[in-house]
């Protein structure tokens, strides 16, 4: 197996405070410039946890409570080997395996019934610089705040990656991943250098392979497949090297995006009591107006970030936060444009307005210390869909008939998310990521503590989603308006024809003319169908 080890010449960073090679000498981050040479650890695991273990109810919830499997065995893997021995075993005893790092996929890919062994990679959590590569490596356990503080202590870098801390790197990554710096710096895989996948030959072999996007590599449509193809699809990651497109030499310092110094956070919100459809029809539709006109690649606006968040009616409140890099040219000034905009004609007084600056690394690291579980767990359902332009006057109107209805939680409501400015200067076809000329991200959500209300919330979000697009039979068709959804926010429902009533496959909503491309890596990569879910890629049809 010698695509597991091949390049890994550089240091790796993990959450124990150990920079270590694969088979280097490791040094402790003493923070005073110390480099005393010690011995490397060996490898975590593998711990393998079956049913009555006073370990197994702990490890097997993964965030959304909604869904628990009973697998016959919870395998814990500490390295790239131990990953490769588990899916050998279970290809060749006939068991149903499903890969987590984070536990935060919105839908039962790692909790179906039929899965039998459940692959915990979240031990492989190291972060640090290879030098033979001349890229960082990532293992798929790392957590987001993880990789954050990381990158920014060892080397003043960063990624432009999602701004929940506790997600795990494994899936965030593989598809596509995005976050308050994607306006200014693209997607994460828009600086994928590389992926370390464990997949299933034909003959039922498991080996380690590595992928890279040199258009000569053999193994180049791996690596393309994981630029937004989504996880559980093609095999199992277990590591990513990022390296930016640009730069060269060795300097790793200028290999990735600089991390901002200070971020700018402006929040504003209204409450509930007073709000009207002309209100919040005002604010949305100033919103998406906003980046429609904002939203170009290099646009002085490309590094404003913005969110406006309306919750339910029995939730209370709307909310718009804008974040900017304090150091960017004009910072304060694009802030005030940009709240000014979204407000224009808006006849609200605010419950609440201020605007504050902060290190970037505490607002991308809080709450929590980016471990899983420092996030509350609970219940929840969430749709998504991307925009091209603002929501449609008939939209707007389905959006506030929802929201304002007597059938939402305190827990339910939408997002709108900035998004478009670097990212429309990927071309469709040059990663998975399909979807590169859009301008915002809408998301749905349900968001409960109690099994008894799963069919009220459950039953709010579907109505609210269909209704949105009422007008391409119950889904964000791409069109003028609408462009399809993102596969990190996975919804079942897409494939279900009681929701999608469109006709056209949830595979074509995630991954447009991607799709046909996917499914060859399918083939060539997984023939044997180990990697699956209720929305995975299917292999072509035969003929």
């Amino acid at each position: 197996m010698p695509e597991a080890s091949e390049g890994n010449t550089g240091a790796a960073v993990s959450r124990r405070g150990v920079l270590a090679g694969a088979g280097a000498a490791a040094v402790t981050l003493l923070g005073t410039g110390d480099a005393e040479a010690q011995a490397a650890p060996e490898a975590f695991g593998p711990v393998t946890v079956r049913p009555g273990d006073i370990r197994y109810d702990q490890l097997l919830r993964g965030n959304n409570f909604r869904f628990v499997g009973r697998p016959d065995e919870i395998r814990v893997a500490g390295s790239t080997e131990q990953v490769v021995r588990a899916v050998q075993e279970a290809v060749r005893s006939g068991r149903r395996v499903a890969v987590r790092s984070g536990g935060h996929c919105f839908e039962n890919f790692t909790a179906d019934p039929a899965v039998r062994m459940l692959l915990d990679l979240s031990p492989m959590d190291a972060v640090g610089y290879d030098a033979g590569r001349r890229a960082f490596s990532v293992q798929p356990g790392a957590t987001l705040g993880h990789v954050y503080r990381t990158l920014l202590t060892g080397w003043g870098v960063t990624i432009p990656g999602g701004s929940c801390p506790e997600v795990g790197a494994g899936g965030h990554f593989a598809g596509g991943g995005y976050g308050a710096l994607s306006r200014r710096y693209g997607s994460v895989v828009d600086h994928l250098y590389g992926v370390e996948v464990v997949v299933v030959d034909r003959d039922g072999t498991a080996r380690a392979v590595v992928a890279t996007r040199d258009p000569d590599d053999p193994n180049h449509d791996l690596w393309w497949a994981h630029t937004g193809g989504g996880g559980g699809n093609f095999g199992v990651v277990t590591r990513y090297w990022l390296r930016s497109p640009g730069p060269t030499g060795t300097d790793p310092s200028r290999l990735l995006p600089p991390a901002p110094r200070r971020m700018v956070q402006h929040v504003v919100i209204w409450s509930w009591e007073h709000m009207t459809e002309q209100a919040l029809t005002g604010l949305m539709r100033n919103f998406g107006t906003w980046h429609e006109r904002n939203s170009a690649p290099g646009s002085p606006y490309a590094g404003l970030y913005g969110l406006l968040q309306p919750s339910h009616r029995s939730g209370g409140t709307v909310m718009l936060v804008a974040q900017i890099d304090a150091d960017l040219p004009g910072a304060g000034d694009m802030v005030t444009g940009f709240v000014s905009a979204v407000t224009d004609g808006v006849d609200l007084t605010p419950v609440y307005d201020q605007r504050r600056t902060m290190p970037w690394l505490h607002r991308m690291t809080w709450p929590g210390s980016g471990e899983p579980g420092d996030v509350i767990t609970r219940r929840y359902k969430i749709k998504a869909g991307y925009l091209r332009r603002s929501f449609t006057e008939t939209q707007l109107a389905a959006v506030y008939r929802n929201l304002e209805n007597e059938t939402g939680g305190p827990g339910a409501g939408m997002l709108l998310v900035g998004y478009g400015g670097q990212v429309r200067a990927v071309a469709p076809g040059a990663t998975a990521i399909a979807q590169r000329d859009v301008v915002m991200k809408a998301v749905y959500q349900a968001v409960w503590d109690e099994e008894k209300k799963d069919g009220a919330n459950l039953a709010w979000v579907r109505e609210f989603y269909r209704d949105v697009y009422a007008g391409t039979g119950g889904v964000p068709v791409p069109g003028e308006v609408n462009d399809g959804s993102y596969i990190n926010y996975p919804d079942a429902d897409l494939a279900d024809p009681a929701w999608n009533t469109s006709g056209v496959p949830a595979q074509t909503l995630y991954y447009k003319d991607n799709y046909p491309r996917l499914q060859r890596v399918k083939a060539r990569w997984d023939p044997r169908n180990v990697f699956r879910h209720a929305l995975a890629v299917e292999p072509p049809q035969a003929g």
